[in-house]
Order: structure tokens, then C-alpha cells, then sequence
């Protein structure tokens, strides 16, 4: 597997791209990346991906038809599976499950602060906004007392959630929710992923410029303040 050339179709804001990103790099598996604009899709794209949406994963191996995957915990699975050296899916299956099923959970928090972020009136931006909070109270309850989500090893969960983090490490005081007051352990391990450099290079050098146009350009509650 080693072998095979890989590229990262994507699209600059895209959360679901950062999470392969970061496993691409925790894994140290070479890859080109490719952006895209989502507003005016390519011909080439519509054509390979089922659903019009990033990240897709274009596999090339020696001389056999290329493959794209797509979907995100797909292609992070595959990654996982092909490139088995520095694993970040615990050995043991029971583990394997329970991670598995919490970023079932963290990718529902994920839509939330999407949901919250693009919230255009105040009564959505309250409802997901305390959605977010219940989901950032359970992870509070199980977190463990070092900077990752199970202990000193980065792992896929980490992954998955990183990119919700980002947001409101952009927008600063700029949240009027109390969406993290109290959580201590969320705020350190939030502060641990920031300071990956997995994460941090998991986007482009403006992401937070874009970021912010993006809040502008869609009239949401965020951008007017």
C-alpha cells in the first residue's frame, strides 16, 4: 500500500476534509491535495464523487485503475487499515468500538455547531447552541485526565473532533453563548489539539479569514454581532 499516489480533493473550509488531513499527517502518509470550489464544481469532480461533497481520496496503485473513496470516516478508516504504522485506533477491539462509537457521537456535535455557527435566527443559535453544550457535558464526564481523549495518544476521535474546536478557537469572545464555561477538562483538551501540528496544518494559512467571510456571506447571527 505503500506504493500507492495519493490526493486529497477538498475544499478550503471543509471539516470533514480536516479530519483526513490530520489523519494523513499523524500517519506521515505522503498525499497532494487539490481544492475545489464547491460553488462552481469542476466536470471532473461531479463525475467522481457520488454525492457532489468533499474530501474524496483519489487511490492510485501502480498500474491498476485509480479508486476514490469518499465519505470521511471511510477514507480515515481505510487510512487506518492500509498504512498500519503509527496507529491511532487503540489494539484492543473493545476500545476500537467504544472510540468508534464516540465519534459517531462527535460527528452529531459537529452538525450542532455547524448548525449554531450558520444560525441566521436566535432561537436556532439557542437550540444548538444548547445542543452543543450537552454533547461538550458528556464528553466532559469521560475525557481523561491527560491532554487526549483516552491519555497521552493522539487517536482517531482526536481527529474528529479537532475541526469543531476551531471554530470557536477563530471567533474568540465573538460567541455570545457560554457554550464551555465550566468544562475543564473540554477546555484542555480543546487547548491540546489546537496545538498539534497535525491540526494547525490541517488547513490552509487563511483559514480564518475565510472562515469569517464565510459567516458575512451567509447573513448569520455570528458575523452581525
Amino acid at each position: 500500500m505503500t506504493n500507492s499516489r495519493l490526493t486529497l480533493i477538498s475544499h478550503p473550509l471543509c471539516p470533514f476534509v480536516q479530519r483526513v488531513a490530520i489523519v494523513l499527517r499523524e500517519k506521515h502518509i505522503p498525499f497532494e491535495q487539490v481544492q475545489i470550489d464547491l460553488n462552481d464544481k469542476p466536470d471532473w469532480f461531479v463525475a467522481m464523487s457520488p454525492a457532489g461533497k468533499v474530501p474524496l481520496l483519489k487511490v492510485e496503485r501502480d498500474a491498476a485503475p485509480a479508486v476514490v473513496l469518499f465519505e470521511s470516516m471511510a477514507i480515515c478508516e481505510y487510512l487506518e487499515e492500509a498504512y498500519p504504522y503509527h496507529p491511532i485506533h487503540p489494539a484492543d477491539p473493545l476500545a476500537r468500538a467504544r472510540h468508534r462509537a464516540w465519534i459517531e457521537f462527535s460527528s452529531a456535535m459537529l452538525m450542532d455547531a455547524w448548525g449554531y455557527l450558520n444560525a441566521v435566527e436566535k432561537t436556532v443559535a439557542a437550540t444548538k447552541a444548547a445542543d452543543l453544550r450537552k454533547k461538550l457535558e458528556r464528553f466532559e464526564t469521560v475525557l481523561s485526565d491527560e491532554p487526549y481523549f483516552a491519555g497521552a495518544a493522539f487517536s482517531m476521535v482526536d481527529a474528529v473532533t479537532a475541526p469543531v474546536f476551531r471554530y470557536f478557537d477563530i471567533l474568540g469572545d465573538d460567541v455570545p453563548h457560554d457554550i464551555f464555561g465550566g468544562l475543564s477538562r473540554v477546555a484542555w483538551w480543546r487547548h491540546a489539539l489546537a496545538e498539534r501540528s497535525s491540526v494547525r496544518d490541517a488547513v490552509m494559512a487563511d483559514y480564518g479569514a475565510r472562515f469569517r467571510t464565510h459567516l458575512r456571506d451567509h447573513a448569520t447571527l455570528l458575523a452581525s454581532g
